[in-house]
Parts: C-alpha cells; sequence; structure tokens
C-alpha cells in the first residue's frame, strides 16, 4: 500500500511519528496523523484545510487535541453522554492530575520518566485511517493516495480528529465540495 503512497502523504505517516515521539506516545495514533496534516505546506490537504477556513485555526485544533489527551483520549461526544450517566470527565481528570500531575491521563510514556526509543507502531485507529484513505483513493479513482486521502479519511472514522475538525467546519462534504468527487478534479 505505501507504494501507492505520494510524497506528501508520506510526510505526513513521517511527521505522525514524529509527533508520537515528540510526546513520547509508545504509538502512533489518528491524532498524531492530524497533527503532521495541520504542518503540511503547499499540499491538496494544506489547500483544502485552507479553503475551509481551519489552517486559521490551527492553534486551536492542536490545543482541542492536547485537551482530548488530557482526558485520555476522550471526545467531547463521550464526555457528553458520561455526563448524561452522572459522570463528570472534568472532575476526574481534576482529580487525577491533582494526584499524580497534569496529563496524567495521558498515553505519553514520557511521564514516567522512561525514554521510548525506535520503532514506533501504529496503533489500530491510525492503521484504521491508513487502510481508509487507501479505499477513499480507490473510490474516488485515483491512482495515488495524497496526503488530501488520509484527511478524508480522518474526517470519515469518528473519533476525537474527526470531531475536532467537524467543529471548525471540515467533514466529509465540506472536503469533497473542495476536492472534486476524485480522479484529480478539484470543484471551481
Amino acid at each position: 500500500m505505501f507504494e501507492r503512497f505520494t510524497k506528501d502523504a508520506r510526510a505526513v505517516v513521517q511527521g505522525a511519528v514524529e509527533h508520537a515521539e515528540a510526546v513520547g506516545a509508545g504509538t502512533v495514533e489518528p491524532e498524531h496523523l492530524l497533527l503532521a496534516l495541520l504542518d503540511r505546506e503547499g499540499s491538496r490537504a494544506s489547500f483544502a484545510l485552507a479553503a475551509l477556513g481551519a489552517g486559521e485555526h490551527r492553534d486551536a485544533v492542536r490545543q482541542e487535541l492536547r485537551d482530548s489527551r488530557r482526558r485520555a483520549g476522550l471526545s467531547q461526544a463521550e464526555t457528553e453522554a458520561l455526563a448524561g450517566l452522572g459522570v463528570d470527565v472534568g472532575e476526574i481528570v481534576a482529580r487525577v492530575e491533582e494526584a499524580h500531575g497534569v496529563g496524567a491521563l495521558s498515553a505519553d510514556d514520557r511521564k514516567g520518566g522512561r525514554r521510548w526509543s525506535g520503532h514506533r507502531s501504529f496503533s489500530r485507529g491510525a492503521k484504521e485511517v491508513l487502510e481508509k484513505s487507501l479505499r477513499v483513493a480507490v473510490a474516488r479513482r485515483d491512482r495515488h493516495i495524497g496526503d488530501e486521502h488520509l484527511l478524508l479519511a480522518l474526517v470519515l472514522r469518528p473519533g476525537v480528529p474527526a470531531e475536532v475538525l467537524a467543529d471548525h467546519g471540515v467533514t466529509h462534504e465540506s472536503l469533497t465540495r473542495v476536492l472534486g468527487d476524485g480522479g484529480g478534479q478539484a470543484c471551481a
């Protein structure tokens, strides 16, 4: 599959690994893929994000991803569902962080003083995004997998990245409108 990745898509995957390493995560997560996409300039995905106004909100998106990590990766929808059951996630996070330090619920390995070095594996969720990007490219009749396909795969997969992007107007429908229906054609 990786032989079909464009230079931009490969750069996103490498950037995701670097983001995972920067926070000491043991695995590359879908959130790391989104962070790497936000770093890109001059690519189809960066064009689409800018056209939808998300480029202006990069810092807000990054902050929302950090907030999610502090909540042990729970999305806002999951947090609200738990609130409906009487579970106050904010209170739990506050108590855990009071006892164990800020970010104690995040998946960062660096917190315990351990330093992970070596090959980063991809979580099941990140692998799903990579696989879905192939299906998106095939459905769009594209011969390659570009960073735009990774972005489309992220918004199609339920989870924190899709929720954060949707909060900033980036949905599958809006991306399809900007990128076109496939065949490498963008809508005017």
